[in-house]
């Protein structure tokens, strides 16, 4: 096979288009593999880039994804072989290297992460750069002290890709998990994953005061915005919140009370630019201890590159629950 199907995104005189192309395979130099493509999925990241609405690539044209699963179907670099099952997230897939939107990917060695037993090629994209971002944020919080005695959990964007499998880990992980959602019809299926308390936004976002009354012991925060400036006044001592979104708004009004009054800390979550090590770490611990309970239950749906216009405006406007899987 010389030629594959790819989504490719345009941009010319300040003009986005977007569509499927055929492309013909080029040889792998060294250090590279050549990844047939079995399953990717649809991130926020992705809708943004795919219809324009942000300048996340950075070179055009490019074929849209950050994520992808499948077999190497060529490879230049000692550590993988014809036939291994790998795993790319992030990295500059889709920023400034075609992405999993193709039958065919061709990434450096070092960005691909063996597909960890526990795990099959789907179930690992019905996680994707969610479900990373989501263990990630967990992972983090730990290793800087988070512990369920601390308090309720706050997870915000809950029905989201990221929301809702922080919610089935942090649950698994013995954290009561407190739940924000805009959609009042998904309360059931939210406490299904785990929530113990579904909160409207309204609850959380309204704030009078510097320093609110202590209410969560942490929280991971998909929305940003006036969210989590709200957010960073109501965590209890020495608690802390992962930030991973920027849906409701990229600026932080806040002050420095919570962090030198409380401890608290407001923790990044790069999934994108995360070391390897840690990488290959987390997803090890998302085919263990971390793995959803309820991950099938957490897939919405599945679609072909055929679709994903439409599957974008949809995320873009909050009609999407749960994850969308791109099957090959």
């Amino acid at each position: 096979m010389n030629s594959y199907k790819a989504f490719r995104i345009h941009r010319e005189n300040a003009q986005h288009s977007a569509g499927i192309e055929e492309l013909e395979l080029q040889p792998l130099d060294k250090g590279e593999i050549l990844i047939r493509v079995q399953y990717s999925s649809i991130n926020y990241k992705d809708a943004l880039a795919g219809t324009g609405k942000a300048q996340i690539i950075r070179r055009y044209p490019l074929t849209g994804g950050i994520d992808a699963c499948g077999e190497v179907a060529e490879s230049s670099d000692k550590r993988f072989k014809a036939g291994d099952t790998v795993i790319v997230t992030g990295y500059e897939l889709s920023t400034t290297i075609d992405g999993g939107y193709a039958e065919y990917l061709r990434v450096p060695a070092d960005w691909a992460v063996p597909l960890p037993e526990g795990l099959t090629a789907s179930q690992s994209m019905i996680l994707g750069t969610a479900g990373f971002a989501a263990a990630l944020a967990l992972h983090r919080m730990e290793v800087n002290g988070q512990r369920p005695d601390m308090g309720p959990i706050l997870i915000t964007g809950a029905t989201g890709g990221v929301g809702c499998i922080a919610v089935n880990i942090f649950d698994g992980e013995g954290f009561d998990v407190h739940a924000v959602t805009g959609k009042a019809e998904q309360h059931a299926f939210l406490e299904h994953l785990g929530a113990q308390e579904v909160l409207e936004r309204e609850q959380v976002s309204a704030y009078h005061h510097a320093l609110e009354r202590g209410t969560w012991g942490g929280a991971v925060d998909n929305v940003g915005g006036e969210m989590l400036s709200s957010i960073t006044r109501k965590i209890k001592p020495w608690g802390n919140i992962a930030a991973i979104g920027l849906a409701g708004g990229h600026d932080l009004n806040t002050t420095v009370m919570p962090f030198i009054l409380r401890g608290v800390s407001l923790i990044g979550i790069n999934s994108a630019g995360c070391p390897y090590e840690i990488r290959e770490e987390i997803w090890q611990r998302l085919a263990s201890d971390l793995r959803p309970r309820h991950l099938d239950d957490i897939l919405t749906q599945t679609v072909s590159i055929e679709q994903l216009p439409e599957i974008f405006d949809q995320i873009l406007a909050g009609k999407i629950t749960g994850r969308t899987l791109v099957s090959f």
